[in-house]
């Protein structure tokens, strides 16, 4: 691997040389970029045109353009005019620069671990580089903002993909040190994306297809505030959610549930990239997988585009997002073609890309095979100019939002007095538990279900922002609230949502509504036996930190009339085991109103979850 600039300078002339040699599939950059301020050599044999590498790589693109198109086409210049060629800069490619930092800062990162999975972020790489430094808007100084744009990396394992964004765009969280540490202990960059440990994650993904059915979560969230809060030309909420999920997403059957629901109320403002690359930890996904996808969603009522060459058309992309942000009332799903370790001369689309190094070797031969130049961790200036003016673009957007806001709060003062307290400042009322009803030992006993349902509607009556529903037991779980009608396509404004029969789905869409951190207080009920269907989902809300209130009923044995299948045993004992969950059952009415009155702060004020279990029977 080349050593000094002088010698990578050297090296790109040969790159550019060898480029007709690469895989069919590659298109080489034709550009040698330079990033120092001494000039680079040139050959002897140059023409006098004037024409030197400098600082400016711009400003060499630019130069060298001149002297070749000053060249007559003649016998007599054809030689001068390719050396040139290959010893000057010529037009920059942004693209495929910034796309190649973000593939070898996985590369080198997984290497140096030891651990991880390279192949994802490599063919992912494009996707990211579009996100985060064309369509996203974002500001790195305040990753909290509350009109962000979304991104959730499903396909969690390639994580150095998102950490390499974040870094790129300047989120202070992942410096390259960070990106150095990679998969080691205490690092700010595990081997999987936390939300609660490296500030720019927005949630915790790792098992597959959780992070695309939080990102059907998210994006819930922003069609309910936007419908509360947004008046004409004051659109306090207004942003895209972004994931990128991969086959192993598809599969995963928590993806049908939650994508299902999406497709059902026509999330316009949720776009999600499908990584089809083709590849499992077991080998080519023909194994096991051949269903259409692109049907399946179509199904559900997504739009569904596709791109063939994910790889390396970029302008594809620009145009399927474009087309994705014009369909407004239904959420978009863009099928990309990718190959696992683009540009690994040995292991691309193959299961040897996925979880393991590429090696020094392999990594050597990739940088000469996508004619990347540069050593171990660099990365030219020019990215991270191109990925700071995005940044800078955001925060200028968020400048102009708080100008907004201001007006918002003298046009509409009451809205925006609740706007401030429940999604900026995430703060409970005054006295608020005061709602919670009290009984005394002359009232009738009756089913915890039933206390739960009146402190439910207590709540719901003196918090807008509690918001939450059944998985299609909501008359036997007693958790329909009365002052409000159903979140639904065209009534996005209410907060009874209708899971369906989903309990994963639902669960995973409840946490996203908690970590959105707008201020949302999320419950999700259904029987107690039926956890199991979504433990999934309960333990990442207590890992990942989301404030979920899980609501059960039907908690004993006294359900004997429906058989042992609806008869949950060791079930609270074994929920009782998962770290940061609390778990409450309470015997009476007074009881209820302390569990309610615990989980409601709980979530607002600590982000943290709790499942509560209620009887059928007095």
């Amino acid at each position: 691997m080349p050593t000094t600039r002088s010698q990578r300078a050297t090296a790109a002339v040969a790159a550019g040389a060898a480029a007709t040699m690469l895989a069919p599939a590659f298109v080489a950059p034709t550009k040698l970029n330079v990033v120092t301020s001494a000039p680079a050599p040139v050959a002897s044999s140059a023409p006098a045109s004037g024409v030197s590498a400098s600082a400016s790589v711009v400003g060499a693109g630019a130069a060298a353009l001149a002297a070749a198109a000053s060249v007559r086409p003649s016998k007599r210049c054809a030689k001068k005019e390719k050396v040139v060629r290959m010893a000057t800069a010529t037009e920059v490619d942004v693209d495929t620069e910034c796309i190649n930092a973000i593939r070898f800062l996985a590369v080198d990162a997984v290497n140096k671990a030891n651990s991880g999975h390279p192949g994802a972020p490599m063919g992912q790489a494009p996707i990211g580089y579009l996100l985060f430094a064309e369509e996203m808007q974002y500001n790195p100084d305040d990753s909290k903002w509350v009109n962000r744009d979304r991104f959730v990396l499903s396909s969690g394992h390639g994580c150095m993909l998102q950490y390499s964004l974040l870094h790129l765009a300047g989120y202070k969280s992942v410096a390259m040190d960070d990106l150095k540490q990679f998969r080691q202990w205490g690092s700010k960059t595990p081997g999987h994306p936390e939300n609660f440990e490296t500030d720019g994650i927005e949630v915790t993904t790792g098992p597959l297809g959780m992070g695309i059915s939080n990102a059907v979560g998210l994006a819930a969230a922003e069609a309910h505030l936007a419908a509360v809060y947004n008046k004409p030309g004051m659109e306090l909420i207004d942003h895209y959610t972004y994931t990128i999920a991969g086959d192993g997403c598809m599969q995963e059957g928590i993806s049908h549930e939650a994508c299902a629901y999406a497709g059902h109320l026509g999330l316009g403002k949720l776009i999600a990239f499908y990584d089809d690359n083709g590849i499992t930890i077991d080998g080519h996904t023909d194994l096991s997988f051949t269903e259409d996808v692109g049907k399946r969603f179509e199904g559900y009522g997504w739009q569904v585009l596709e791109v063939s060459e994910g790889n390396t058309d970029v302008d594809a992309l620009r145009k399927a997002i474009k087309e994705a942000k014009a369909c407004t009332d239904k959420p978009t799903l863009i099928k990309v073609k990718t190959t696992i370790g683009f540009g690994s001369p040995n292991k691309a689309d193959s299961h040897d890309a996925h979880g393991a190094p590429l090696g020094a070797d392999e990594a050597e031969a990739t940088r000469k095979q996508l004619g990347w130049d540069y050593g171990e961790f660099e990365v030219p200036q020019t990215v991270y100019d191109t990925f700071g003016k995005h940044a800078k673009a955001g925060a200028e957007k968020q400048a102009a939002w708080e100008k907004m806001w201001k007006e918002y709060q003298e046009k509409e003062p009451e809205l925006a007095a609740q706007f401030k307290r429940a999604v900026i400042d995430r703060k409970l009322p005054e006295n608020w538990a005061d709602a919670l009803p009290k009984v005394t030992p002359e009232d009738k006993g009756k089913a915890t279900r039933l206390h739960s349902q009146d402190c439910l509607n207590a709540i719901a009556n003196v918090l807008p922002e509690f918001m939450g529903g059944s998985a299609d037991l909501a008359p036997s779980n007693m958790t329909l609230m009365k002052c409000t009608g159903d979140f639904l396509k065209d009534s996005y404004a209410e907060r009874n949502m209708r899971f369906g029969i989903r309990e994963f789905g639902m669960g995973a869409v409840a946490n996203a509504l908690s970590l959105d951190k707008t201020g949302m207080i999320p419950y999700c009920a259904t029987f107690t036996i039926f956890t199991d269907y979504m433990r999934g989902a309960i333990r990442i809300a207590a890992l990942s930190q989301a404030g979920t209130i899980f609501v059960t009923t039907h908690d004993s044995i006294a359900v004997g009339e429906d058989g042992p299948t609806h008869q949950p045993i060791e079930t609270i004992p074994s929920l009782r085991l998962i770290p940061d969950l609390t778990v409450m059952r309470p015997a009476d009415g007074n009881e209820t109103a302390g569990a309610y009155k615990y989980a409601v702060e709980r979530s607002k004020n600590e982000s943290r979850p709790t499942m509560m279990a209620f009887s059928r029977q007095a």
